[in-house]
């Protein structure tokens, strides 16, 4: 069941009435992202989301995005204690230590990824041949949390030493970045994606 907004749009039912949400929802989730180091940044905000809302970390972008250079993976890589107990003291992001700590060990991942592996985006997209997988999902209760692929792509993840990448994390990711389109098909973004390849 999608839920009308103000304008009347037929949309995905969980931006509510939020303003941000609907912004957010209409113009970000479901787009295929195919950046490098913006597919880094949208990956560490979805494991700083790991028992939140997204809204909550939506609200917080620009705090964290100042808090962390830019999601700079390079900048990231080379932090060090000092600066995590600076980030430990900074109001406007989620202060959990074990996040940002995994935050800086993932840039590192990522570096290694873009200098020996096969580049960042490379490898995420090919879990999906490249192209984004269109899903038909009539209601919510119908989308699943997580998948074969976002398990297989966690695991790959994991295994080159990214953090907070478990399969739901994964999923959610894989979503927001239009690897899949789970916009519900009452949406008017389903099918405004499906005609743009995503």
């Amino acid at each position: 069941m999608s839920e009308q907004a103000v304008d009347n749009l037929l949309r995905c039912p969980w931006p509510k009435q939020d303003p941000l949400y609907i912004a957010y929802h209409d113009k970000e989730w479901g787009v295929p992202e195919y950046d490098n180091r913006a597919l880094y940044e949208k990956l560490m905000l979805d494991g700083f989301q790991a028992g939140l809302s997204w809204i909550t970390i939506l609200r917080k972008r620009e705090n964290f995005r100042r808090a962390f250079d830019d999601f700079d993976p390079e900048k990231i890589a080379r932090y060090r204690a000092a600066k995590i107990e600076r980030l430990m003291r900074e109001a406007g992001i989620v202060r959990n230590r074990a996040k940002i700590e995994g935050t800086v060990l993932s840039a590192r991942a990522w570096l290694e990824v873009m200098e020996k592996g096969p580049g960042f985006s490379k490898l995420l997209w090919e879990f999906v041949d490249g192209r984004p997988k269109v899903n038909r999902f009539r209601s919510i209760r119908q989308v699943p949390n997580e998948t074969a692929i976002s398990r297989a792509m966690s695991k790959e993840l994991a295994q080159r030493g990214f953090k907070f990448c478990g399969p739901t994390i994964v999923y959610a990711f894989m979503q927001a970045v239009g690897m899949v389109n789970d916009h519900l098909v009452s949406c008017y973004r389903h099918a405004a994606l499906q005609k743009r390849g995503g």
